[in-house]
């Protein structure tokens, strides 16, 4: 178990150190698919896209820790530049007592400060399909995220 969480955040730093475009990594506290505490990343993909993967521990219905890898494929400033909101959506994995597989969306606000730091809350209900099947709507979180680069 130990080793797939060192694997998932190696790949994570690699990719967030080849990414010229909008990385950050940071924490995110809140309802996460396997608890209340996330590593959090985000490498973008494009202008008005980005992947945003996280890790969390702390477990929440049998399930000791959680990987969620989502495609936020709207990525837009809000008025002005540092005030932004993303809609995404992509599937999660939990491990513990009990397995899960399934899909989460999430829909957020962000704010990128004038120095390398952003803060976003967002909301990430999920339908999990295995090992049992449910809607969860409580998935509300705070993310603090530290800027990798320019950040543009």
């Amino acid at each position: 178990m130990k080793k797939l969480i060192f694997v998932f955040a190696l790949f994570l730093f690699a990719g967030l150190s080849q990414v010229n475009a909008q990385s950050e990594i940071g924490v995110r506290f809140g309802d996460v698919t396997g608890g209340n505490f996330a590593v959090d990343g985000i490498i973008g993909i494009g202008e008005f896209s980005r992947v945003h993967a996280n890790v969390s521990f702390g477990g929440n219905d049998g399930v000791d820790f959680g990987v969620d890898a989502l495609w936020d494929f709207i990525y837009r400033p809000l008025g002005e530049e540092s005030f932004n909101w993303y809609v995404g959506a992509g599937p999660f994995l939990g491990f513990g007592d009990d397995f899960a597989f399934g899909a989460a969306g999430e829909i957020g606000l962000e704010y990128r400060f004038q120095i390398p730091l952003s803060l976003s809350i967002d909301w990430r209900p999920y339908f999990r399909i295995v090992e049992d099947t449910d809607f969860y709507a409580g998935g509300f979180g705070l993310n603090v995220r530290y800027i990798l680069g320019n950040g543009n």
